[in-house]
């Protein structure tokens, strides 16, 4: 469905963050404002209609508890995103009839209104940056989750390169000896992800711990096996900002995910890297946390929307 400028004239737009265990939706108006937000199950172990059932019913619950008529939807959503289209080109085994779903198409279908389809990672940096009031042109993006997520903005707008992978940093080689999740050796996500913090932890000690959450909290009580995982973590992190900083000239690298929340124990290694491994332009290279948490992708996915229906160059 094209995205015309008559659309403006509504009052709403919805932002939806599809996961896999869940899924999250802000309502904004025009200015911006979040007038509602909510969050349901995603049933991704039931197929793509299922996820898409369950993502328009949200959305027009969110616009029913505030009566507001959607102009136009974004979606953030896992996987490798045909952005033109809005299909889902690839996903993990967690989603179950994920990969070739033609989301957009399905959604607009259900809700009537034009929607706008993005990676996830893509829209949390788009949200970071727009909807924190940012004002760079040229960012990485960075999710440390269970995985590792990459994401670029160059001029200003989402560069997605010619398959659509721009930007995944978490696959680049050359950190480590581990096998990676993906199958080969050495990425970024084997040492810097919530996943493998706590894998490695566990490979320190012969010990078992839930999660990084677990690793962080006996690092802060100064467990020195803990700390070293950290250190690893952000150093790698910080490699891989600096790799990518490099060759794009880029002046900041923002870092979102579950795993910031132990930013104190990342961030001492980052910048010691940082002080030996500097890009070379000799502009210093700003590696920040995140600051919208959990809303990053909704804003984000909210954006693709506001840009759609906004006149060219108007963004």
């Amino acid at each position: 469905m094209p995205i015309d400028s008559h659309t403006t004239r509504e009052n709403g737009l919805v932002g939806i963050d599809i996961g896999g265990t869940k899924i999250a939706a802000l309502l904004v108006n025009a200015e911006g404002t979040v007038l509602a937000r909510g969050s349901v199950p995603a049933p991704a172990a039931l197929g793509g209609g299922a996820m898409a059932d369950a993502a328009a019913e949200l959305a027009r619950a969110l616009a029913a508890e505030v009566d507001v008529s959607l102009a136009a939807a974004g979606v953030g959503a896992a996987g490798v995103i045909d952005h033109e289209t809005g299909t889902i080109r690839a996903a993990s085994a967690t989603f179950v009839g994920w990969a070739g779903f033609p989301l957009a198409d399905e959604l607009e279908t259900r809700l009537g209104i034009p929607v706008r389809v993005e990676n996830d990672v893509n829209a949390f940096l788009l949200g970071e940056v727009a909807a924190a009031g940012r004002g760079e042109q040229d960012v990485l993006g960075v999710m440390l989750g269970t995985g590792v997520g990459g994401a670029l903005l160059i001029d200003g707008d989402l560069h997605h390169g010619p398959h659509g992978a721009a930007g995944e940093i978490g696959h680049t080689p050359g950190y480590s000896e581990l096998v990676c999740t993906c199958g080969q050796i050495g990425h970024l996500e084997t040492l810097a992800s919530g996943t493998s913090i706590a894998l490695r932890y566990q490979e320190r000690t012969d010990g078992t711990v839930t999660d990084a959450r677990e690793v962080a909290d006996r690092a802060r009580n100064g467990d020195a096996d803990a700390i070293a995982v950290f250190d690893a973590a952000g150093r790698a992190l910080a490699l891989a900002c600096a790799s990518a900083a490099t060759i794009l000239d880029l002046p900041c690298a923002i870092v979102g995910g579950g795993v910031t929340a132990a930013w104190d124990l990342l961030e001492p290694a980052i910048a010691r890297t940082l002080g030996t491994d500097s890009p070379v332009s000799g502009i210093p290279l700003r590696i920040i946390p995140a600051v919208l948490g959990s809303d990053a992708v909704a804003l984000g996915a909210i954006e693709t929307a506001r840009r759609a229906l906004a006149p060219a160059g108007a963004h």
